[in-house]
């Protein structure tokens, strides 16, 4: 019988990728997205051809009464979701005196609160059955922090804070809570730099380059195994060496 993995950001791309490697991987879907209408269906249209039943799910990951209505809907219909990938975000680059308190409240609310929303509806199910997989999106920002990016760094860096204190309080229950810490992937979120900007950033990257949504589904993939049964509390940093 298949268990159901839970992604949030799901239209995004590496959520998309992580939705789809999944699906490959045996598991059926409830994707959660925001607003992209357009990647959503791609993102359908790819599910339905491989075999995995699965969920579309519209809604704001930062606002509880939504979250737990998606839980209580993918555990009727799937039985419980055994795997969440808690992939949901949003960026800025901003001097720190620029940024608004809205702007502070809403980075926050969608990049850590979402976090707590769907681990605090998840969490219940999987002590109960003595099993289950927590995988927290955060970035290399949140490792090392970056100018500019004063807010978001601190977001993610909170993830891994929950990540690690969750995992020691979930341990005893057979839940692995693990962290992957992207560094610069080649997806929309970063569209808003220029090729000539890319390319000096990819030369700082000793392995020159940047990764691809693909790669970072790969390391969720091993997250969400049997063979990552034994690894909890970890930041996986997946940034070509960059950190």
């Amino acid at each position: 019988m298949r268990k159901c993995a839970l992604i949030t950001g799901a239209s995004g791309g590496i959520g998309s990728e992580i939705a789809l490697r999944l699906a490959n991987d045996g598991f059926n879907i409830a994707a959660c997205y925001y607003s992209d209408e357009n990647s959503i269906k791609e993102l359908e249209k790819k599910l339905a051809l491989t075999g995995a039943v699965y969920r579309i799910y519209r809604a704001d990951a930062s606002d509880m009464k939504s979250i737990k209505e998606i839980f209580a809907d993918a555990t009727d219909f799937f039985g419980g979701v055994s795997v969440l990938v808690n992939n949901a975000g949003m960026a800025q680059q901003k001097l720190f005196t620029d940024i608004t308190e809205q702007e502070f409240d809403r980075i926050t609310a969608v990049n850590f609160k979402s976090v707590f929303n769907c681990c605090h509806c998840a969490v219940p199910y999987m002590v109960s059955r003595k099993s289950g997989k927590i995988i927290n999106i955060s970035s290399m920002w949140g490792v090392c922090g970056a100018s500019c990016e004063t807010v978001y760094s601190a977001t993610k860096a909170a993830v891994i804070g929950l990540t690690k204190a969750l995992a020691k309080e979930l341990a005893p229950s057979n839940i692995q809570v693990n962290c992957v810490a992207p560094g610069a992937i080649d997806t929309k979120m970063n569209s808003n730099l220029s090729e000539k900007d890319k390319k000096a950033f990819a030369e700082e990257i000793p392995m020159g380059r940047f990764g691809t949504p693909k790669e970072i589904a790969g390391v969720v993939s091993f997250l969400a195994s049997e063979d990552s049964d034994y690894v909890t509390a970890q930041v996986i940093t997946a940034d070509g060496g960059l950190i």
